[in-house]
């Protein structure tokens, strides 16, 4: 048996604990507090100096001189940053930039990551991830083999100047993480910043399946294929029958209940734990600190400043934003960030739930242009995800991937929402699974109930069956193939679905 570290390092990771309690009681103290270090930090830069942050002392200060913005009204500005220009958004010269795809137009958003940002962000919150994990679970042995962390590429179709990186945020992280992290994590650093994944996937395999593996990081969708060809490569049918000490999933990205029965279907649950985490390409904001609840604790002190601007008013010419000391739990906002990567006031596009307020503790909703509100149901993802996910369960089924989008009446037949859904292992019956997916989503959401009364306004959903790899063509065709790339699960409009479809047929 491998020597097992835990214990030495357990001292580190619980000492963050405390502090993280003590702030309970103090959220609004350390939230201005780590506004007035950001302002402060960027007081000469050409952002500080626009909005005279020099003079800056309180919250109210700084919401009444800093508008709310998106990636649109910055990204001029980021791309000087690119090319070279210091104190732009940040102080200094930033050289590592986090690309994301998802704006409306559909270009990529290069995402800065200042030194602040990996030291006190990034960094700090994967550690608080092990914090709190280990808080959880005091018999972890998981020092005692290797994670596998399943990461993306640095991009290759951007032009920018020597010693410039643009990339996944997972391959910036992997890039530049402490030496000491690499002797506790598998593949190495070349294949895991490898961008074919069709050439990466069996290097990933081969380097992981021998190796004494105890935990996982990454996006659910993308470990369920790595895991399965380590199943088939083995010949076995439960993962720790490959990796007897594998304990923990630490994931994040999308929601993971509706992947849950299929990790539970190839894991010993004795054995096993899943701990969610909400880490973006702009910042690591929260991570699960229950058993009880997948909710997960936004972290206070790790240069973010939060902001909420109500669900109601998110599409407003000029929405309100609320700090963190005035949100209510049960509410859903969209997440307003300041953080020390240079992004100010910044409209994220994710909406989430405040699920208590003392600690604060957070679900994600979804994103603000990921919803069907064609007709006035106001379908939000984390509603689609928990009715898919009961459809499956009550079926028989195991979901691999899906995607929605409206379709308009016509003469002839009312309008309704059309799935495009691929399967793992399909439904006993699908008209059963149609059925309990509309049962499901008037249950969740009383917007789409009304709307389905009678069938008068809203006809029952439709689906087609997806044949295998149909998602995945779809993200390589549009250059999104990769580890932290995401099905948009939800649209109100037809471009996303009418692509899929397309290749669907294809591939008949």
């Amino acid at each position: 048996m491998s020597m097992d570290f835990t214990p030495l390092a357990r001292g580190h990771f619980m000492s963050r604990l405390p502090q993280q309690l003590r702030y309970i009681d103090h959220a609004d103290a350390v939230q201005q507090g780590e506004l007035v270090w950001m302002v402060e930090r960027a007081a000469l830069t050409e952002m500080g100096r626009r909005h005279d942050f020099s003079t800056v002392r309180t919250y109210q200060d700084f919401r009444s001189r800093v508008p709310l913005c998106t990636y649109e009204d910055i990204r001029p500005q980021v791309m000087r940053m690119i090319k070279g220009e210091s104190g732009v958004l940040w102080p200094g010269r930033v050289r590592n930039y986090a690309q994301s795809s998802g704006t409306s137009g559909g270009k990529s958003k290069y995402i800065p990551i200042t030194a602040e940002a990996f030291k006190r962000n990034h960094y700090q919150g994967a550690s608080d991830v092990v914090s709190h994990y280990m808080n959880l679970n005091p018999a972890t042995r998981i020092f005692s083999g290797k994670a596998l962390i399943l990461g993306g590429s640095f991009a290759t179709e951007l032009r920018v100047p020597a010693g410039v990186r643009v990339g996944d945020l997972s391959a910036n992280l992997i890039e530049y993480m402490n030496p000491m992290v690499n002797l506790f994590r598998v593949p190495n650093k070349r294949i895991a910043l490898m961008a074919d994944w069709r050439e990466k996937l069996p290097l990933l395999v081969e380097h992981s399946m021998n190796a004494n593996i105890t935990n996982l990081s990454g996006v659910p969708s993308w470990f369920l294929t790595l895991l399965k060809e380590v199943l088939r490569r083995k010949g076995a049918t439960c993962i720790h029958d490959v990796w007897p000490n594998l304990e923990v999933f630490f994931h994040g990205g999308i929601d993971f209940s509706a992947y849950s029965d299929q990790y539970e279907s190839m894991c010993d649950m004795s054995k096993m734990h899943f701990l969610d985490t909400y880490n973006a390409s702009e910042g690591f904001f929260a991570v699960q600190s229950s058993w009880e609840s997948t909710a997960m604790l936004l972290l206070l002190d790790v240069g973010v400043f939060y902001e909420f601007i109500p669900l109601a008013h998110i599409e407003d010419e000029q929405p309100e934003a609320i700090p963190l000391w005035e949100v209510e739990a049960g509410h859903t906002y969209e997440l307003v960030i300041t953080a020390c990567n240079g992004l100010w006031r910044y409209r994220l596009g994710d909406t989430v739930t405040v699920e208590q307020t003392h600690p604060v503790k957070i679900t994600i909703a979804g994103r603000t242009s990921s919803y069907i509100n064609a007709f006035g149901e106001e379908l939000m993802v984390h509603n689609a995800d928990y009715a898919i996910a009961q459809a499956a369960k009550e079926t028989g089924a195991q979901v691999v991937n899906y995607t929605a989008a409206p379709v308009f009446a016509t003469d002839t037949r009312r309008a309704r929402h059309q799935w495009l859904v691929e399967f793992e292992i399909p439904p006993t019956d699908l008209k059963a699974f149609i059925t309990a997916l509309d049962r499901c989503l008037k249950h969740v959401n009383s917007d789409y109930e009304a709307k389905r009364a009678g069938d008068l306004f809203l006809d029952a959903p439709s689906l087609i069956v997806a044949h295998t790899g149909v998602f995945e063509q779809w993200l390589a065709a549009t250059g999104k193939l990769g580890g932290q790339r995401k099905v948009p699960r939800l649209s109100n409009k037809r471009d996303i679905i009418e692509a899929m479809i397309k290749i669907n047929d294809q591939l008949q």
